[in-house]
């Protein structure tokens, strides 16, 4: 019996809101929800266990800022919440695992800052890190996906894999927001080339299709943002699956 994949939704903040962007695009904005906590209830309540939370003020201010909003959810519901954005120092790393963060996804860091990510891996241990490796056209892009280097995706994570990494969050920026569907051959790849990294894809997806398709695929998590809250996947739809 194949594992199914794991669905989990995504909450981005801005100013303690429920956000989403288009392309990573700050003046793309569209707040679908004042309290994040009321929306981590109803994903609860559907039977989900795990919250993709991202710090976008974090990100741009390249410190963490929305730990409030985490310490809330974490205390206040059961989901097992990794985060993300922002996290340069070792400092943020802390408050993100006071604040009651399970898992800490960075990206950027991981580019520019090789030797703190990587001491980050050596103290809290693969369970916990998680690297996130941001594609733009099959090559890393960083920095809130300002800048794509000249870094091939691949070969990125299959570094960080010999370094002791397991969980890989890859986002196709190009897709992210823009409900094209999701990067089916990026993951692939990925999971051809490195049979034993944990996937999770996430940008594009727009219809509970994607998701099947992903879980065909056995690719073992996929992020949900902007399908969930435009209604195009509905809490229900994603309830049945995760019982059957």
């Amino acid at each position: 019996m194949k594992n199914k994949i794991e669905i989990i939704p995504a909450i981005d903040l801005i100013g303690g809101k429920c956000v989403r962007l288009s392309q990573g695009d700050y003046n793309q904005k569209t707040v679908y929800n004042e309290n994040p906590l009321e929306v981590a209830k109803m994903f609860e309540a559907a039977g989900i266990k795990r919250l993709h939370l991202v710090d976008l003020d974090g990100a741009k201010a390249k410190h963490i800022v929305n730990h409030k909003v985490l310490e809330t959810i974490s205390t206040k519901t059961n989901l097992i919440i990794d985060f993300g954005g922002g996290l340069k120092s070792d400092k943020d790393l802390e408050i993100a695992f006071n604040s009651g963060a399970k898992m800490v996804t960075g990206g950027s860091i991981a580019v520019k800052d090789r030797d703190t990510f990587l001491s980050w891996l050596e103290k809290y241990g693969s369970e916990k890190i998680i690297l996130g490796a941001d594609a733009k056209n099959g090559n890393i892009a960083v920095g809130g996906w300002i800048e794509t280097t000249e870094l091939p995706v691949i070969e990125f994570i299959s570094d960080f894999y010999k370094k002791g990494i397991v969980k890989v969050i890859s986002t196709d920026i190009s897709r992210d927001g823009m409900l094209t569907g999701p990067a089916f051959d990026l993951y692939e790849k990925i999971m051809n080339r490195l049979p034993a990294v944990e996937i999770i894809a996430s940008g594009g997806i727009a219809t509970m299709n994607d998701i099947l398709k992903l879980n065909e695929m056995d690719v073992p998590g996929v992020i949900v943002g902007k399908a969930i809250y435009e209604n195009r996947i509905s809490l229900k739809e994603i309830e049945e699956f995760i019982k059957q």
